[in-house]
């Protein structure tokens, strides 16, 4: 019988996507608000995308009984292909990408193990490393193996996703007329 540490996967240098991790988050109300992440996962990096193949195999086996005894041929996985279902965004070529969700606050930590605490130090675009687990589901007749978030580690900093960009690379220092007052003299 696999075991959790079967089912979980510490990833290489990852790229984040849609991070909501500072506050839960939902698309709509119908919806439970989760800590979330898109994890874009180059198709070069065949370590981790081994030990994502290899959990997610671990959590079918572990899930049987959650699957309804047998593993269906139409099973949903997380890891999905950014070349075909993405094709319109170029941060997702070349990789793979997976959503990994949690209903509670995912540690956060930086390159030297300590926390986060700023979202302008985490954000979608920057780089970092995942832990994940993954898990079956049957809800509702949709039977699959969903991926968990557990903590993440910022790596290095990337170019901001969705247009966003800092203050202080969008804007030159202002010479004021204030500057040329002398309030002491």
């Amino acid at each position: 019988m696999p075991t959790n540490t079967d089912t979980k996967v510490i990833t290489g240098k990852v790229r984040a996507a849609y991070l909501h991790v500072f506050e839960p988050w939902a698309a709509d109300d119908a919806q439970q608000k989760k800590y979330s992440v898109c994890l874009i996962i180059s198709k070069t990096d065949k370590t981790t995308l081994k030990k994502i193949k290899a959990a997610v195999e671990a959590a079918k086996k572990a899930g049987i009984n959650t699957l309804g005894g047998k593993i269906p041929a139409s099973l949903k996985t997380p890891l999905r292909d950014g070349d075909e279902e993405r094709p319109d965004q170029e941060e997702f070529a070349g990789a793979y990408f997976l959503n990994a969700n949690s209903k509670t606050k995912p540690g956060l930590i930086d390159q030297h193990k300590d926390p986060i605490l700023d979202s302008d130090d985490l954000y979608s675009g920057c780089y970092i490393r995942a832990s994940i687990n993954f898990y079956a589901y049957n809800t509702s007749g949709n039977k699959g193996i969903a991926c968990g978030l557990n903590n993440i580690q910022k790596w290095e900093d990337g170019d901001y996703l969705g247009g966003r960009s800092k203050a202080e690379d969008d804007f030159d220092a202002l010479e004021t007329d204030d500057d040329d007052d002398d309030f002491l003299g």
